[in-house]
């Protein structure tokens, strides 16, 4: 069954999802699917190549896993069965420290990191569904990248769960990683040939 029409006003579990062709990528926000747009752009992937190249050795002597997409990140709600979560979707880049939550099929539960990196196609998703879906789930910090103007955004889920814009960082800064002290990130090397 292609998920190319979904029907209006049906909410979607990860039990619908799994049913769904493994040649579309999709992902369900509170019951709603979003297809998720063609390949990442040329751009897009350099981005995400050499953020994985700073984040990857930093991470080999801790307990923190590094995923990319695609990769499922369930997001239940409560206790509720795999197949009942009506939340699941693909970050670009995450970081996940508790091994409890990763699984055969992903993870379940909020990742500690999620890296977006915007595309025209996922902007408007992007900056407000999931921010706000990252905050109700708990994810520690959010970075947002914007390739064409080599910007980064993070924010830090602080005290009160509520995200705090902690900085904005631009092609020749070095960002130091609240969440993770000691990792540094080269903005240079990260949006090298765009």
């Amino acid at each position: 069954m292609s998920m190319s029409a979904p029907r209006p006003g049906r909410k979607y579990t990860y039990g619908d999802y799994l049913k769904w062709p493994d040649e579309e990528r999709w992902e369900i926000i509170d019951g709603v699917p979003y297809e998720m747009s063609p390949a990442p752009s040329t751009e897009h992937q350099r981005v995400s190549t050499q953020l994985l190249g700073q984040l990857i050795p930093f991470a080999a002597n801790k307990p923190c896993n590094i995923f990319h997409a695609p990769f499922d990140v369930r997001l239940p709600w409560g206790n509720e069965k795999d197949e009942e979560i009506d939340t699941v979707v693909q970050p670009d880049i995450c970081v996940i420290c508790d091994p409890a939550k990763i699984d055969a099929r992903g993870c379940k539960g909020a990742p500690d990191l999620v890296i977006e990196i915007l595309s025209h196609a996922t902007a408007k998703k992007d900056l407000s569904e999931k921010y706000n879906l990252y905050e109700k789930c708990g994810v520690r910090e959010y970075w947002v990248v914007f390739p064409k103007e080599k910007v980064l955004d993070v924010y830090h889920l602080n005290d009160n769960g509520i995200y705090d814009k902690t900085g904005t960082y631009f092609d020749s800064d070095i960002m130091e990683c609240e969440l993770f002290p000691g990792l540094a990130i080269k903005l240079e090397d990260v949006f090298a040939g765009i």
